[in-house]
């Protein structure tokens, strides 16, 4: 297994299947319906709801920049307020969060492995190739921890 499949792999575990750190995302999020995706149960946190769309987001954006594009990333994709608040729309986000992790993952089995150690973008400080997908695990990972504990005080 070379190097971007092993971070393919990372990306895959993060989301779906056997993961060391403990539940998946898939796992965390079975079962929550739209009105508990919404909820605050902790002060001064984003609702899982929120973070499931700025996880794809993000997902999304360092795909975006893996095959050489610059996208901005506005304050209502960040972490949108959720508008339409219907379980449908809750399924759509779920859908989005999935779409943008099999793209990515796609995206780095494509990658040129030559280019792990060179700048993402050809933009002033950004981070190394390796850096960023690696990045990309650990943010996922980390908001998957937010939503357990959320989750967590919802059903406790």
């Amino acid at each position: 297994m070379d190097e971007l499949e092993r971070i393919e792999d990372q990306l895959k575990r993060a989301h779906e299947g056997v993961a060391w750190h403990g539940p998946h995302l898939q796992e965390l999020l079975s079962g929550i319906k739209a009105e508990q995706a919404l909820a605050k149960p902790i002060a001064n946190t984003h609702s899982i709801w929120e973070i499931v769309y700025h996880i794809a987001t993000w997902e999304n954006v360092v795909r975006l920049r893996l095959i050489g594009e610059t996208p901005e990333v506005p304050d209502e994709e960040n972490f949108p307020t959720i508008a339409d608040k219907s379980e449908e729309a809750w399924q759509e986000t779920l859908t989005r969060l999935g779409t943008a992790n099999r793209q990515l993952r796609q995206a780095v089995l494509s990658a040129d492995e030559n280019r792990l150690n060179d700048p993402i973008m050809s933009m002033e400080g950004m981070p190394t190739t390796y850096r960023t997908l690696h990045g990309a695990v650990e943010h996922t990972l980390y908001h998957a921890g937010q939503i357990a504990l959320i989750k967590n005080a919802l059903f406790s």
